[in-house]
């Protein structure tokens, strides 16, 4: 079926609001999440939001993209295709879009945390990172080596930001995920729906993550805090088991989102040979 191309002259033109300040961090996580839209970018990450049920509300590119992404437009005709010159719609969204496309897409509410632990043996919780980045990675591992699910803390960055679904390179359309309300008090949830809470932490008492049993008889939550400071004193003291990588050559820590593969490998790893 063919798409509704419409092309676009006029950089103020009412229809391209969803697509206006892109740059701007701290107002695009905010409008986004006001206007009930997020913003995936590329062929793959919009195929994988389509497949997991997401539906676009209008899509940007310029002229030599269509061919190649009309197998993605045609299946909602009813969408609007906003066509531009590539000149425009550098000045529209702020920056070169050399991944082909944008596409507008309805937020999906977020399912409650019973539902998301429902069936899950092996669950993140992401506090307070603030990084895009990161939170895009951390979902990449979560997704390739077998994570459940994943909580994130009230004030952690947005998944659903452009640069964490990319970074993610969609697996965040995957990985069932919400966002906690309450957090730590949320920590008596996870361990009311059975789980082992451990807190990733450089602390006196923290032990070895290769030390730790992390075998297919329990069903463990790992707690990873911010880039700077790690997990807040409050998640320390309400979950006093604390973990910790060991480390060589006088390194004292990874990036939280390196450090989140490495405790997800190291859980699979013994689920595997459980």
């Amino acid at each position: 079926m063919t798409s509704q191309i419409r092309r676009i002259l006029d950089p103020a033109d009412p229809v391209l609001d969803d697509y206006l300040r892109m740059t701007d961090v701290r107002l695009r996580s905010r409008i986004e999440v006001e206007r009930g839209l997020f913003m995936a970018e590329s062929y793959e990450v919009i195929s994988r939001a389509m497949d997991a049920g997401m539906e676009p509300r209008s899509f940007l590119m310029s002229e030599k993209w269509l061919e190649k992404f009309e197998p993605l437009t045609s299946r909602f005709p009813d969408v609007p295709v906003l066509v531009a010159d590539e000149a425009l719609l550098e000045q529209i969204t702020g920056f070169h879009l050399h991944r082909g496309a944008l596409a507008a897409m309805h937020r999906p509410a977020l399912p409650p945390v019973a539902e998301v632990l429902a069936g899950a043996r092996t669950v993140a919780v992401l506090e307070d990172i603030v990084d895009h980045t990161n939170v895009g990675a951390m979902f990449r591992s979560a997704a390739a080596l077998g994570v459940d699910a994943v909580l994130v803390s009230p004030r952690c960055a947005d998944p659903l930001y452009r640069r964490s679904i990319r970074v993610s390179m969609g697996t965040v359309f995957q990985v069932p995920w919400t966002r906690l309300r309450e957090w730590p008090a949320d920590v008596d949830r996870l361990r009311e729906a059975g789980f082992d809470v451990l807190s990733l932490a450089l602390s006196d008492q923290a032990c070895a993550l290769d030390a730790v049993d992390l075998g297919p008889e329990r069903k463990v939550a790992f707690v990873l805090g911010t880039e700077g400071h790690g997990l807040t004193p409050a998640t320390l003291r309400a979950v006093p088991d604390h973990v910790v990588i060991p480390m060589a050559g006088g390194v004292d820590s990874l990036n939280v989102a390196a450090a989140s593969a490495v405790v997800f490998w190291q859980r699979r790893a013994m689920l595997s040979a459980g």
